[in-house]
């Protein structure tokens, strides 16, 4: 192309106005601005770019342009590619003196607001139940749990787990089924690398989890998702296990359909294969009743992944795997011979605080807590956004408001400008899901920067041919903010929407479609 073209943007998140001016190829000159920031000092060694597909649409741009450019800087030495950290400005690409631009008065340089899902908000961390456990905990701890860790985890809080599982969650498991580990993500690296790939994954989920298994060389195929959850027929005998979140399906809401739940049991059955049970929020549900855990229908066949990040802090490291009895020992052995991800007084602690009933009082706090701010979100948008529709609000911590076709990516970037941290529900969509929605020509997300990501997802097969086109919506989390920013942040969400439609105008009456004259008099 070469025709003149002039378009800027700021990188979101790193304060960077990418200035891209000029005739010719619209890649080469995204590659020559990028070139500049790197030599002027404005992309810092080690700085990571965004994904390929948000500046793409921050620039206006196409995403096989932006893809094709970050991979071909790679290949010059600018930017550097690794499995599961994105692409980054290569460390021995050093600046010169940087160039000083003045700030863009009127943009918020960081988010004033986060409504980013993922984390509850820090300060109600229940500080003193927590030390009373603490205290009580090393108190009667035995001397062995300040020796060498055993690489199941500390005996107490298995045992406590197993009793409060089976309880809240209908899961079936004695302590020597149960390993402990770092969080969900540590638990997804061990069965990665005991279980081996393909994977089956849904179609919405958490970049993170693919980019992790990617990185283990287990490619993803992913299973289209609708209001009943994942289409769980299109699992094959190939896939070797499937990821799924079937309390409250991430990020769109909702659980999955109990004739669905018979069926993956049934697929793992009669194939060998693994359901991978992402328990990450099972706990919280506000209009509905409990929905049990499916490691509860077939324990030989089901691995629960869990941890305390929700309801109580992703800073203490504790998650948990219960474990079919043929995977304990290969995921004990994968770990190592001594526990060197969590500590053994935090692990002890824990174990306390769920004995002593304080984890019970917790999650029934932080539910009610949720609870409020999820309405108080519903009312906000009712009353200033009817045109936009609220979904996957029965459970959780986060819900999607539905969007027109279109806006979703202007709908971000409104929220930036409103110093509101949010993300699209496209960000979460698998890009094998992308590329079968968008047709048989091969999709560049393949060649995003990362080419063992691009072999792993190629590994895993064909998309389900079930999937459905990416719908626009916002992915809201409502558990982050403190109680006092909550309503600005409201606020600026609801600023940050598209407006409705307007009302189409009626079609004049044309000759042939007006009522007939009345009949003359006689």
């Amino acid at each position: 192309m070469t025709d003149s073209w002039v378009n800027s943007a700021e990188i979101l998140g790193s304060d960077l106005p990418l200035e891209l001016s000029g005739t010719g190829n619209r890649r080469a000159l995204l590659m020559d601005a990028l070139r500049e920031a790197v030599r002027s000092g404005r992309l810092a060694p080690g700085t990571r770019l965004p994904p390929y597909r948000s500046l793409a649409a921050d620039l206006g741009l196409a995403r096989n342009t932006v893809a094709d450019a970050y991979a071909e800087l790679v290949a010059e030495g600018w930017l550097a590619a690794r499995q599961g950290s994105g692409t980054r400005v290569a460390e021995r690409a050093a600046p010169v003196t940087p160039v000083h631009r003045p700030r863009t008065p009127e943009r918020a340089v960081r988010p004033v607001h986060d409504l980013v899902q993922g984390q509850p908000d820090p300060s109600v961390f229940p500080r003193t139940a927590w030390l009373a456990s603490a205290r009580r905990a090393l108190a009667a701890a035995p001397d062995d749990a300040f020796g060498p860790g055993d690489p199941h985890g500390r005996p107490e809080l298995r045992r406590a787990l197993a009793g409060y599982l089976a309880r809240v969650r209908g899961v079936r498991a004695a302590p020597d089924r149960i390993v402990l580990c770092s969080g969900a993500a540590h638990g997804l690296r061990l069965l990665a690398e005991v279980v081996g790939g393909p994977w089956a994954a849904e179609a919405y989920g958490l970049p993170f989890h693919r980019e992790l298994l990617a990185s283990h060389g287990v490619g993803t195929r992913p299973l289209g998702v609708d209001a009943d959850g994942a289409r769980v027929d299109g699992l094959t005998r190939r896939d070797r296990a499937v990821l799924l979140t079937p309390a409250h399906q991430f990020p769109t809401g909702g659980p999955l359909h109990p004739a669905r739940r018979a069926a993956v049991v049934d697929w793992a059955r009669a194939t060998g294969g693994l359901v991978v049970e992402d328990d990450y929020d099972g706990e919280f549900r506000y209009d509905r009743q409990p929905v049990g855990a499916v490691q509860g229908l077939d324990p030989e066949h089901v691995v629960l992944v869990g941890s305390v990040s929700k309801s109580l802090s992703p800073a203490l490291r504790i998650g948990w795997m219960v474990l079919p009895q043929r995977f304990v020992a290969p995921v004990v052995a994968a770990k190592g011979e001594r526990e060197q991800f969590s500590s053994a007084t935090e692990q002890l602690t824990l174990a306390d605080f769920i004995e002593s009933g304080a984890y019970d009082r917790q999650v029934r706090r932080m539910r009610q807590r949720h609870r409020r701010r999820r309405d108080q979100l519903v009312a906000a948008l009712h009353a200033r956004a009817p045109h936009v529709r609220v979904t996957g609000i029965a459970a959780g911590l986060h819900a999607v408001v539905e969007l027109p076709p279109g806006t979703e990516r202007s709908a971000v970037r409104a929220a930036a400008w409103q110093g509101l941290a949010v993300e699209g529900l496209g960000d979460y969509l698998h890009p094998g899901a992308e590329h079968a929605s968008r047709g048989p020509r091969a999709s560049r997300a393949h060649r995003a920067g990362a080419a063992g990501d691009a072999d792993a997802v190629r590994a895993a097969g064909p998309a389900d041919a079930s999937l459905v086109p990416h719908r626009d919506g916002l992915v809201v989390g409502y558990a982050t903010p403190a109680e006092s920013a909550y309503p600005e942040a409201l606020d600026a969400l609801c600023r940050a929407l598209p407006p409705a439609a307007p009302l189409a105008a009626p079609p004049a009456a044309t000759p042939a479609s007006a009522p007939p004259p009345p009949p003359a008099a006689p």
